[in-house]
């Protein structure tokens, strides 16, 4: 079995006003990494779109109407001071909301070993009835209780590398036990979420890292504190969201963490899915604003992903 990409052209559709971070060149950068020999045994598929129910898993389908509702005819619309909308956005939404989905359905058939989505819109911050944060969708929130529902997982884990806290996927899990989710994050940091004492019922587990943290703090906070409770949860299927902007080139946030940091934890959430549920892992990108080091990030993030496959 092999690693399972999944992107869709839509994705390059969804634009952002001049100067903003998250930017379609953001998507070509991680595509763009990935043309090389180095991936030529990935598995290449186009993302389907997300139907409502499967949105609506996770966002009432008055928040999915209004998504649909706020497409401009041209230009831009706000959604809120750091969120836009242009008319390719909704298509962008649902496919990388479907990409998500798609690639839950490859690896529990057995067809794809694990899969990165290399989507835009990020999802993290999307709350069930809010988008935010860039996000309009919460991508890998709808991914995994895609897995409880349509393939039976009870137990579902995701992990959040991303220098920014995802309170959208924490405001989606915290209230069912059978959802765990961990985050390192810069703190302070927007979005203002992610103490250490949030918790959940005990299924949320936030390692703030301080500004000027690096590897070291990183992979403390990793091997000591979100392996062990991993072990401890036992999930199911284990989500990545990959976020790639607490690197050291990362003009967004402070923390120092390398490509090799990200091939790392990578490797180690893969060995921890290999002991816990078969090695089903799939990851979807989040942030990474410095082109060249998402680029670079996301190369170390696949081929971690491939060699377990």
């Amino acid at each position: 079995m092999t690693t399972l990409l999944v992107t869709h052209s839509a994705c390059l559709e969804h634009e952002t006003p001049p100067g903003h971070p998250e930017c379609v060149a953001r998507l070509r950068a991680v595509l763009g990494a990935l043309e090389t020999e180095d991936f030529a045994l990935l598995q290449r598929a186009e993302a389907p779109r997300a139907s409502h129910e499967q949105i609506a898993r996770v966002h009432p389908m008055s928040h999915i109407e209004r998504i649909e509702s706020c497409v401009p005819e041209s230009g831009f619309r706000r959604i809120d001071a750091d969120t836009a909308m242009s008319p390719g956005s909704a298509e962008a939404a649902f496919r990388a909301a479907g990409a998500v989905v798609y690639a839950v359905d490859e690896v529990m058939s057995g067809r794809a070993r694990n899969g990165f989505c290399a989507i835009r819109p990020p999802g993290h911050h999307a709350e069930p009835e809010t988008s935010m944060g860039f996000c309009l969708f919460n991508n890998i929130a709808i991914g995994a209780l895609h897995a409880r529902e349509a393939h039976g997982c009870k137990r579902v884990a995701v992990i959040d590398f991303d220098v920014h806290h995802g309170n959208g996927t924490q405001a989606a899990f915290e209230t069912n036990p059978d959802l765990f989710y961990a985050s390192t994050h810069q703190w302070p940091l927007y979005p203002g979420t992610g103490r250490a004492g949030e918790f959940g019922l005990g299924n949320i587990l936030n390692r703030c890292l301080q500004p000027g943290a690096g590897s070291a703090e990183f992979r403390a906070a990793i091997s000591d504190a979100v392996i062990p409770a991993l072990e401890q949860f036992r999930p199911d299927f284990i989500f990545i969201s990959a976020g790639f902007d607490a690197h050291i080139s990362d003009p967004l946030a402070n923390l120092r963490l390398t490509d090799e940091d990200y091939g790392w934890v990578t490797a180690e959430l893969v060995k921890t899915a290999d002991r816990l549920c078969g090695g089903r892992v799939v990851s979807a990108l989040e942030g990474g604003y410095d082109l060249e080091a998402l680029a670079s990030s996301s190369r170390a993030h696949v081929k971690a992903l491939m060699l377990a496959a």
